[in-house]
């Protein structure tokens, strides 16, 4: 194997595949990233690299002189580091034997290849079911998996459910504390689509970000991730960036999401509007003196919402900043944390607070205004923590 390849296209492209490397890899050969040079049926001639770990892949094309054809498997983590340190030259790659030399302006690397013929096959990327804008796409996956789990003990809310409904997606995350949905409209391949999918957050938002290079993203989901039943189903991204195409899959998890949508409710009796800035500024201060795992209070009343934080025998804080309220005066009290995440997830200058009662869980829209209409857009679901005493 042998090719000449711009620095920087070569840097972007291992970095971007070498991001699905796993931590700690089942096998030795799992922490590799697979070089391949030469044509291929469905990418054309130039370089191929790929990394996949049993659960997700990824694979970028990118543009390079080759002179002979070839296949080497490496250290991924070693190869992104050699070539994020590089000259800004040429770099030319060349296969000796049990070594790859990777020669750079004066800069000299020889590595060590690992057993290509024992990494694993690639899967294949499931049918396209339509596209959607990379920008549109990667705001909206970084809004939702705001409220996703971390908690491996429950994997199924460690995902976002991707429902895929005609011209619209919606996308839906939760931890039990808090839920959060995101609907965007995209360009289905089919008209009449109904599919859903459980995709781990994680890779999702990496994903997500990782593929606004080109104006569009590709979504491919296999036939067994439709209808909700997730089985051995696969989810696969696809977008171009770098002079190449870069694809990445995952397998969808198993298990049921629970049934989360009848949790908005229909009505409010409180419904406030807040400058959020303000509102994100306040709630950071007063956390300061929240001791671990204590809300920090809310009380609406007409034009003001005083924040109170802390208990008597330590620190504590209070604020008050301008709010408009319509309807019932109101105090609750939130996890500090939760509320800023999804402060921070809205990205209008106002926060709309809906509220039943005290006792029930918030809702927080953005609106552009103090008497905009509310994005319906986004939605982020929070539940109230017990009151200061």
């Amino acid at each position: 194997m042998k090719f000449r390849v711009e620095r920087d296209v070569l840097a972007d492209a291992v970095a971007w595949t070498a991001r699905a490397l796993p931590v700690r890899p089942s096998a030795p050969v799992l922490a590799g990233l697979l070089i391949e040079a030469g044509s291929f049926e469905d990418d054309g001639e130039g370089l191929r690299l790929s990394t996949f770990d049993y659960e997700t892949s990824a694979r970028a094309t990118l543009n390079a002189e080759v002179s002979e054809e070839g296949r080497a498997l490496v250290s991924g983590r070693l190869l992104a580091d050699i070539c994020r340190s590089l000259p800004a030259k040429p770099v030319d790659v060349d296969i000796d034997g049990a070594k790859v030399t990777l020669v750079c302006g004066s800069a000299r690397f020889s590595l060590q290849t690992m057993p290509v013929e024992d990494y694993p096959t690639l899967p294949t990327m499931p049918e396209a079911r339509g596209t959607v804008p990379s920008g549109v796409f990667a705001n909206a996956v970084a809004q939702a998996v705001t409220a996703a789990g971390r908690d491996d003990m429950l994997p199924v809310l460690t995902g976002v459910r991707v429902e895929l409904d005609g011209d619209s997606i919606a996308m839906l995350a939760t931890d039990r504390f808090r839920l959060s949905q995101r609907e965007l409209t995209w360009s289905p391949s089919a008209p009449d689509i109904d599919a859903a999918a459980l995709v781990p957050a994680k890779v999702l938002a990496d994903t997500a970000k990782a593929l606004t290079g080109g104006s569009e993203i590709s979504i491919a989901l296999s036939s067994a991730g439709a209808g909700g039943g997730a089985g051995e189903g696969i989810i696969g991204f696809e977008g171009s960036a770098g002079g190449g195409v870069r694809r990445t899959t995952t397998r969808l998890l198993d298990g049921e999401f629970p049934k989360v949508r009848s949790l908005f409710p229909s009505e409010h009796l409180t419904v406030a509007r807040v400058d959020r800035a303000s509102l994100v500024d306040s709630v950071k201060r007063v956390s300061l003196v929240a001791e671990r795992n204590t809300a920090v209070q809310l009380a609406f009343s007409e034009g003001v919402l005083t924040l109170d934080a802390g208990s008597g025998e330590e620190a504590m804080a209070s604020e008050s900043i301008e709010a408009h309220v319509t309807g019932e005066d109101i105090t609750t009290g939130f996890n500090p944390a939760y509320l800023l995440d999804g402060l921070t997830a809205l990205e209008s200058p106002v926060v709309e607070l809906a509220f039943t009662q005290a006792s029930k869980p918030v809702v927080l829209s953005g609106v552009d205004s103090l008497d905009g209409e509310a994005d319906a857009a986004f939605r982020y679901l929070l539940m109230p923590r017990r009151l200061l005493s």
